[in-house]
C-alpha cells in the first residue's frame, strides 16, 4: 500500500481514531424500512457492498496504515452478525469494545487509551465513522494539512469545516475569526464560536457570516488533547488513566466496566471543544474543506440526495419506493 499523502517520516508519528459506538437512532426507522431491524446506521451497506464503517476504516488507510488505527465501538453491536463479520475483515485494526456508549468525548479517551501506550505525543485523526466523502484523495489532502498544522505547533487542534451550501438545521456551525493578520497556514483560523443544530434563519444568518459545517474530523497531539481534557474535564480524564495503566493486563475488562459504570457521558463538541476554544484563545483551528461533496448521513433524505450525487442511482428524491428496493438488494446480496 501506498500513502501519497504523506512523507514516511510523518505518516510514522500519526494514528486514527475511529468513533463508531453510536446506535444511529436518528436513522433506525430508515434502516428498519431498509432491513427490518435495528443494525446501527455504520454498519449498513449503504455504499454498494460497504458499510459507511467499512468506507471509513478503507479511507482512513490511504492515509495511516491499519495497525496504528483504533475504532471505538460499543458492545450490543455484537448482537448482530454484520459486526463481527466486518470488523473481521480488518484484523490489524485495534477494536476498542465499551460496555455502553457514553457519547464522544468518552469514546474519544477510550480510543486514545488504547493507542497512547504504544504511540505516545502522536499526531491523532479523529473520523465519525458514518460520512459520506465523494472526492477522497482531495479530502484527505486536507486531512494531511491539518497534520502538517498540528506537527508544526502541538498546541493546536484542526476541525476540518465544509462551506455550507443550505441552511441545515442538523449539523453543528464553526465561525471562525475573520481577521486577515491572524491567518494560519492552509487557510486555517482561530475558532470563535460553535453553534450547534441551530434553526433555519440562524443557520442562514451564520451561512452570510462564514461560518462553515462542523465535519467532525480533526486532527490533534495526543498528549496536549490528554491535557485539555484534564483542564476541563478532571474526573473523566482520571477514570480513563485508569483504563490506560490497565491495558495489556488480566484485569483490563473489569477496569473498563467499573469505568463506563461510573462514567457520565461527555459530548465532544459541547463538553470538551466549545470550552476549549473559550479556555485558549488561538488553540483550536478550523480548517475550510474545498472542492469536496461531503454530507453527514444523519437523515434518510441526506443519504438519498448524495446517492444522487455521486451517480449511484438516478431516481425521483420524491418517491423513494425505488431507492428502498435498490438499496435493499445490496444489503441482501452484501449479507450472503
Amino acid at each position: 500500500m501506498s500513502y501519497p499523502f504523506v512523507g514516511v517520516g510523518d505518516r510514522r508519528k500519526r494514528c486514527v481514531i475511529i468513533l463508531a459506538g453510536g446506535s444511529g437512532k436518528r436513522l433506525r426507522s430508515f434502516v428498519h424500512k431498509l432491513r427490518g431491524d435495528a443494525l446501527p446506521k455504520q454498519y449498513v451497506k449503504l455504499l454498494g457492498n460497504r458499510s459507511m464503517l467499512e468506507a471509513t476504516l478503507a479511507r482512513a488507510e490511504k492515509i495511516v496504515p491499519f495497525e496504528r488505527q483504533c475504532v471505538v465501538v460499543t458492545q450490543h453491536h455484537f448482537d448482530y452478525v454484520e459486526v463481527g463479520a466486518q470488523l473481521a475483515n480488518f484484523p490489524e485494526i485495534t477494536v476498542a469494545v465499551q460496555p455502553l456508549d457514553c457519547d464522544t468525548g468518552v469514546g474519544m479517551l477510550f480510543g486514545m487509551a488504547h493507542l497512547y501506550k504504544s504511540y505516545p505525543d502522536a499526531t491523532v485523526i479523529v473520523f465519525p465513522s458514518d460520512h459520506f466523502v465523494q472526492e477522497e484523495d482531495l479530502f484527505l489532502a486536507h486531512v494531511d494539512a491539518a497534520c502538517r498544522l498540528v506537527e508544526q505547533d502541538h498546541s493546536k487542534v484542526v476541525l476540518l469545516g465544509i462551506a455550507p451550501h443550505t441552511p441545515e438545521t442538523e449539523f453543528g456551525y464553526i465561525l471562525p475569526d475573520h481577521h486577515w493578520q491572524n491567518a494560519f497556514p492552509f487557510g486555517a483560523r482561530s475558532v470563535t464560536r460553535f453553534v450547534e443544530k441551530p434553526d433555519a434563519v440562524l443557520a442562514s444568518k451564520l451561512i452570510l457570516q462564514g461560518g462553515f459545517w462542523n465535519t467532525m474530523v480533526m486532527v490533534l497531539n495526543s498528549t496536549t488533547l490528554l491535557e485539555y481534557f484534564r483542564q476541563i474535564a478532571l474526573s473523566t480524564f482520571r477514570n480513563f488513566e485508569m483504563i490506560h495503566q490497565a491495558i495489556g493486563g488480566d484485569n483490563l475488562a473489569n477496569v473498563v466496566n467499573q469505568v463506563f459504570g461510573r462514567s457520565e457521558p461527555l459530548n465532544l463538541s459541547q463538553g470538551i471543544l466549545q470550552k476549549l476554544a473559550v479556555l485558549r484563545e488561538r488553540a483550536l483551528l478550523v480548517l475550510p474543506v474545498r472542492g469536496v461533496h461531503w454530507n453527514d448521513w444523519g437523515c434518510e433524505e441526506r443519504i438519498m440526495k448524495s446517492l444522487e450525487h455521486a451517480g449511484q442511482c438516478s431516481l425521483d428524491l420524491e418517491s423513494s419506493g425505488g431507492l428502498f428496493n435498490s438499496l435493499l438488494k445490496r444489503n441482501v446480496a452484501g449479507s450472503a
